[in-house]
C-alpha cells in the first residue's frame, strides 16, 4: 500500500485489513516521501503494519516496486497492491488467492470494486478495456470474465510471483496512471491470464482532489502517450485523438486553465509538461 500525505485514508484501510480472514499475510506501507506527519500518525494507529520510508516520491510504479521487491525478499508467493483510499471485505484477499490457485497460469487477479459513498454501485469489475486507436481506457461495471478484460486496475491487484519474474515489475517510466494496464498487456502477451474474484469486494473513494487539477490531466496525458508508444499499432493516431478529446472536454466544461495548460503541454511545447509534473 502506498501512502503520500494521506495518513487518514491509510489508517482507515489498515483498520479494515485487520479483519481479513487470511492469516498468512504481511501488510507493508510504502511512504512515498510524505511532506506531513503521515508516518508518525500511521505508526501511532497501526502497530502491525511495516512501514518503509522513501527519500523521494517515486510515483505509483516506483513505490509499488519497492514493496514488491521487499515482499519477494520475504518469500511471498503473491503480492497484493491495494490503494490506501479503500476499505476491504474480510474475504477479499482469500477470494483472490483461491481464484489464482485454480489455474497456475493466472498471473493477476482483481476485485469487484465498489463506490465507498454508494456501497452497492460498482465502479470497476476488476478492470476494463483499452482502445489502442482512440487512446482511452474504460472500466467494466458489469460482471465480466477475466479473459474479456484488457487490464485489471491497480487499486486492488493480486500478482503472482512467477508472473512478475517472467515479465518484470511495473514500468517506472509511468509516474502515475496506465502502469497497471501496461503490466497486464505484458502479462497477456506472455501467455498469462487475468481473472476477477467476484467474492473479493473492495470499496474505493471516488473523486480524489488530484482529479480536479491540471496536474492530473498532465499525468494522464504523459502516461497515455507512453502506453500508446509501447502498445498501439500506430501510436500517432491515438495520441492525436486523445489530445483533441482531452482539450475539448476541458473547453466544454469551461475549465480554461486546465484547457490552456493541456494545450501548452501537448501542442505548443511538449517538453514543458515534465517541469509541471514535478
Amino acid at each position: 500500500m502506498l501512502n503520500w500525505n494521506g495518513w487518514r485514508d491509510t489508517v482507515d484501510c489498515l483498520t479494515s485489513l485487520q479483519q481479513l480472514d487470511y492469516q498468512e499475510s504481511q501488510v507493508v506501507v510504502i511512504d512515498n516521501a510524505s511532506t506531513n506527519d503521515s508516518v508518525l500518525r500511521i505508526r501511532e494507529r497501526s502497530s502491525k503494519a511495516e512501514i518503509i520510508q522513501l527519500g523521494q516520491n517515486l510515483g505509483f510504479a516506483g513505490g509499488c516496486n519497492v514493496g514488491i521487491r521487499h515482499a519477494f525478499d520475504l518469500g511471498a508467493k503473491y503480492v497484493w497492491l491495494l490503494n490506501n483510499d479503500t476499505k476491504v471485505d474480510p474475504g477479499a484477499l482469500l477470494a483472490m488467492v483461491k481464484m489464482a490457485e485454480v489455474d497456475s497460469r493466472i498471473g493477476a487477479a482483481g476485485s469487484a470494486i465498489y463506490d465507498m459513498s454508494r456501497p452497492r454501485r460498482v465502479l470497476t469489475w476488476g478492470g476494463g478495456r483499452v482502445s489502442l486507436w482512440f487512446g482511452r481506457s474504460s472500466h467494466c461495471t458489469k460482471e465480466t470474465s477475466g479473459d474479456k478484460l484488457a487490464y485489471l486496475t491497480g487499486a486492488s491487484l493480486l500478482l503472482r510471483r512467477e508472473a512478475l519474474q517472467d515479465v518484470g515489475l511495473l514500468d517506472e517510466g509511468y509516474f502515475m496512471y496506465w502502469e497497471d494496464a501496461d503490466l497486464c498487456f505484458r502479462l497477456r502477451k506472455a501467455g498469462w491470464k487475468l481473472a476477477v474474484a467476484r467474492e473479493s469486494q473492495v470499496w474505493h473513494k471516488k473523486g480524489a482532489s488530484l482529479g480536479q487539477t491540471s496536474t492530473f490531466d498532465l499525468y494522464v496525458w504523459t502516461s497515455m502517450v507512453r502506453f500508446c508508444d509501447l502498445h498501439a499499432p500506430v501510436s500517432l493516431i491515438p495520441t492525436v485523438i486523445a489530445a483533441a478529446r482531452m482539450i475539448t472536454k476541458r473547453v466544454l466544461q469551461l475549465e480554461w486553465t486546465r484547457a490552456t495548460r493541456l494545450f501548452q503541454a501537448i501542442v505548443i511545447d511538449p517538453s514543458r509538461k515534465r517541469t509541471w509534473l514535478r
